[in-house]
């Protein structure tokens, strides 16, 4: 790829967050004004547009269009020759704190959003040259329930103990900036689930590896119903961690907004076909969960049902990087059926809408120019994604290779 661009200076600098966020961000000092982007392909996060310009102003996307429109006279211009433009990616499952994953490199990885489902809560962190992180705050969980029974008490997650406390403790995390309410729906068990010991991951330390012999216990169907309608109240949605069907049924009796994974164990057809009768979005993290045995059908099913499944990786998690996630789309590809257009959506401007969020994860006038560059077409090999040599966050460059 040929990058063609005036001098300039940029001042990276990693600070550490506040005592509530632990994990480091970028800091950059530069900023550009204006600047013209061409790509021989523009992803604008619906659709693929071949020999365009994007007009950056102010840290806002300001024109898409031809490349010799009176819009791109005069301003200074980057040349993705060869190359294709997109959205920075959105990550909608994630555990950076928990992990001390720092944000800088899922930054520089061509990832722009995230939301870190579990572990302290703090309001949304802007992206202006930063990852922007949205957080849940702990998982909600049963008194002795997941993932408390794995990993003990570290702050990872809260046991309720009745309906009034869950009401209270929802809005005190929304109070706090909580962008979603992340709840536990775990009995465990599930054969070639990571947090189990037959899974064959080593997602935890020794100290926290579990023989599981008995059931953990789950959220009643009255306390899931108190969750999600206080959340509701406040304008927040619920997602649910899900490995099989009791926890399925519950999540979807109780009016549950999303299942933060694709379960593990197979879950019986009518319950997936209520997923998408609820509008129930679903977050894939199939890679993280390749061993389970029911996954592959779940996925597969849901696609076929019509699902909206909405991409996520994990990261933290064992094997997976910390970035984009190119064997996930595969999976999503392959597996569900999904067209490569759409897996590209599901990791942009569907999983912006999903969040709340309408103002990223596309390349259109006003949205916030959170972009990514990457060599050839990740249409033909999504394994160029995992390697952006341009990423840009709020209009300031952050990679520029």
């Amino acid at each position: 790829m040929l990058l063609r661009f005036f001098s300039l200076t940029l001042l990276l600098l990693v600070v550490s967050c506040s005592a509530q966020q632990s994990v480091k961000v970028v800091e950059p000092l530069g900023q550009i004004d204006s600047v013209v982007l061409y790509a021989s392909r523009v992803f604008d996060g619906y659709q693929m547009l071949n020999d365009t310009a994007v007009v950056i102003k102010n840290g806002r996307i300001d024109f898409v269009g031809e490349p010799n429109s009176p819009a791109t006279i005069g301003l200074p211009r980057i040349d993705f020759i060869g190359g294709t433009l997109l959205p920075g990616f959105i990550e909608s499952h994630a555990h950076l704190n928990f992990k001390r994953v720092p944000a800088d490199v899922v930054l520089r990885h061509g990832v722009t959003t995230v939301r870190d489902l579990g572990g302290p809560v703090h309001q949304m962190l802007e992206g202006k040259g930063r990852l922007r992180i949205l957080t849940s705050g702990p998982i909600l969980t049963s008194p002795g329930g997941y993932p408390i029974s794995v990993m003990g008490d570290n702050n990872i997650a809260v046991a309720i103990n009745s309906e009034k406390h869950a009401r209270k403790i929802v809005r005190s995390l929304i109070e706090q900036g909580a962008a979603v309410i992340k709840i536990a729906l775990e009995p465990g068990g599930e054969k070639g689930a990571p947090w189990s010991m037959s899974g064959g991951h080593h997602h935890f330390s020794a100290k926290h590896k579990h023989h599981q012999s008995t059931r953990w216990p789950l959220l009643s169907l009255a306390t899931v119903k108190a969750i999600v309608s206080e959340a509701h109240l406040h304008g927040k949605k619920v997602t649910a961690h899900i490995g099989e069907k009791e926890g399925a049924k519950i999540a979807l009796d109780a009016g549950v907004d999303e299942w933060s994974h694709i379960p593990c164990d197979k879950i019986p057809d009518e319950l997936l076909r209520q997923v998408v009768q609820n509008g129930v979005a679903v977050v894939s993290t199939y890679d993280t969960l390749s061993k389970c045995l029911g996954v592959r059908n779940n996925l597969h099913k849901l696609s076929k049902m019509g699902a909206n499944i909405i991409y996520g990786a994990e990261i933290a998690h064992v094997d997976i990087p910390w970035g984009i996630d190119a064997q996930e789309m595969v999976y999503l590809n392959r597996i569900a059926g999904i067209s490569k257009l759409d897996v590209l959506a599901s990791a942009t401007s569907k999983a912006a809408i999903n969040m709340g969020l309408p103002n990223i994860g596309t390349i259109k006038k006003g949205a916030v120019a959170d972009l990514i560059a990457v060599d050839g077409d990740p249409l033909i090999n999504f394994k160029t994604l995992e390697h952006p040599n341009f990423v840009m966050s709020g209009g300031k460059i952050i990679v520029q290779h």
